[in-house]
């Protein structure tokens, strides 16, 4: 029986996964929104939303406490200054969870997870691999023709 027992262990040590979730937590507060597997997901929809609250009370031991946990000094300002601002109303349930598919290589189950009402221009600016390729090459294309010439 699993009676009091937290959390899943993800195959790994308590301080592997201690860092796996301290640096998974700062990344989807940087950018409000990240692909992990959804075991990870899951667990880590506990960890953000405490984040949260902590940022939503706002004292000095609250801030020592997240900033515990998020070592990126300007990622804790942002939690305390812009995110807890946009959920003072809220009580709760400040992260979403999207099912995506499957990974192509091992078939783990992926998930997006995202903070609810988040700010679209957090997000990083991705550019997929082959269009970087093409735009590569059409440069190369025309710097070769300007040397003929």
């Amino acid at each position: 029986m699993r009676h009091l027992r937290q959390g899943v262990k993800l195959g790994r040590t308590t301080s592997h996964r201690k860092a796996l979730f301290r640096n998974i937590v700062t990344s989807l507060l940087r950018y409000e929104k990240i692909e992990t597997t959804l075991a990870k997901a899951k667990e880590l929809r506990r960890v953000a939303d405490r984040m949260v609250t902590l940022g939503k009370k706002g004292t000095l031991s609250d801030r020592r406490r997240a900033a515990e946990y998020v070592k990126d000094k300007d990622i804790v300002r942002k939690l305390f200054d812009v995110i807890a601002k946009r959920y003072a109303e809220r009580k709760g349930g400040y992260t979403r969870i999207y099912k995506i598919g499957v990974r192509r290589g091992d078939a783990a189950k992926l998930a997006v997870i995202e903070l609810v009402d988040r700010d679209v221009s957090a997000e990083p600016k991705r550019r997929l691999k082959h269009v970087e390729k093409e735009e590569k090459a059409v440069e190369k294309k025309e710097k070769t023709a300007e040397k003929k010439k």
